[in-house]
């Protein structure tokens, strides 16, 4: 199954996207890499903002500033390691939720959809990611960030709905 074409499907069509991607059955390997993936776009989204930012720290005095190369650590620290433990807990949390109202889906299932869901926007947070690095903070970066939101939520709401409630 293709990555890109499902990525922009998926903003029509999300939950024919995520049933075919739970076709292929359970495949943990596919679901961190998955994750994997969308937490690279989020450490790529974050560069332009930092580098900004260490632009703009070039006022300061030198005991102030904060380094590039600190920064971009600082992003890989949270998006490649920290990130992955956050989607895993909010997939079990979302799990016990849906439970509460009726779900049936396995945890892969849920997992799949979060995941995927997080991929799905990778277009979204690398222009968000963009518009805070070249524009800054302002009604731009709102807009999007808002834009982002909704379509996140409206794409791991119709997926979720798919892997608890069109569960085998």
């Amino acid at each position: 199954m293709a990555v890109v074409p499902n990525i922009f499907r998926s903003w029509r069509q999300p939950r024919v996207v995520m049933r075919a991607l739970l076709a292929g059955g359970p495949r943990e390997d596919r679901a961190l890499a998955t994750l994997m993936a969308a937490c690279l776009v989020v450490f790529v989204s974050l560069w332009p903002a930092q580098a900004r930012l260490a632009h703009l720290d070039a006022a300061l005095p030198e005991a102030e500033r904060i380094p590039l190369e600190a920064r971009i650590a600082g992003a890989a620290f949270g998006a490649i390691f920290i990130g992955p433990l956050l989607a895993y807990t909010l997939a079990a949390l979302s799990h016990i939720v849906a439970r509460a109202f009726g779900g049936r889906g396995t945890g892969f299932r849920v997992r799949m959809a979060l995941f995927w869901s997080m991929l799905a926007v990778s277009p979204a947070v690398l222009l968000q990611g963009l518009v805070a690095g070249f524009i800054g903070p302002g009604p731009a970066l709102n807009l999007v960030g808002l834009a982002l939101g909704v379509g996140f939520l409206a794409i791991w709401g119709a997926s979720l709905r798919v892997a608890e409630f069109e569960a085998p």
